[in-house]
């Protein structure tokens, strides 16, 4: 993204703003007429079970476009909400459509946001298929770790990640109280522990053995996938 590119995205905030902890952002079936960009902070994209309980369908961190695909379909097909405080800059889509028309190249860089959205959802969709417990944690932590290490927030293997056991069973499809044992084993085994809100990544390559991490996925700069 050129430095011109990135003033027209800026350009084009409708505002920045602050919500506390365990807001609900959009409700499913709502329509949308804008998009909401994570500066700070952790948020989610979920949807509810008839016996109450919810599955993360996403994390969002900082520097992702929480609800972009809402913009094609106007509506989204689940719940946005953030986990922690988060601060988010607001784009109308009115906006995204100027930047559609008059800047191709913005344009294909915001489609390639949604691709990699829907990359991402393949890989959870193996994780909660293929992987046991501590696969399914140990591919989390990794994924979060890689993402974060994107955009400068991972130092000497640590990141912050203020989330509950709840909420971490609710991105795996276990319970508190599984996700509670499955992260003392991490720990006992010297793979990675999870404290006060901090991971630490104690050792990466049996880490991701457990995990069947492989991050080309994420299409990071470097990565197997990048073009020459």
């Amino acid at each position: 993204m050129s430095e011109q590119e990135k003033d027209v995205l800026e350009a084009a905030v409708d505002r920045v703003q602050t919500l506390p902890a365990r807001t609900i952002l959009s409700h499913r079936g709502d329509r949308v007429s804008y998009s909401t960009l994570l500066l700070d902070g952790v948020m989610c994209r979920y949807m509810d079970a008839r016996d109450g309980f919810r599955q993360l369908v996403a994390i969002q961190l900082p520097g992702d476009f929480v609800d972009l695909h809402g913009y094609p379909l106007m509506r989204l097909d689940h719940d946005v909400a953030t986990l922690t405080e988060a601060r988010i800059a607001t784009f109308p889509h009115d906006r995204l459509t100027e930047i559609l028309e008059e800047h191709p190249h913005l344009a294909r860089l915001l489609w390639r946001s949604t691709l990699l959205d829907a990359a991402l959802h393949r890989e959870w969709i193996f994780r909660l298929g293929r992987l046991d417990a501590v696969g399914r944690i140990a591919h989390v932590l990794l994924e979060t770790q890689a993402r974060l290490a994107a955009v400068g927030r991972v130092s000497d293997g640590r990141f912050a990640l203020p989330l509950t056991q709840q909420d971490l069973g609710e991105a795996c499809g276990l319970t508190a109280v599984h996700v509670n044992r499955t992260l003392r084993r991490l720990r006992e085994e010297g793979l990675a522990e999870m404290t006060r809100g901090e991971v630490r990544i104690m050792d990466a390559t049996r880490l991701a053995r457990v995990a069947e991490f492989d991050p080309d996925y994420l299409y990071l700069e470097g990565g197997p996938w990048q073009e020459a």
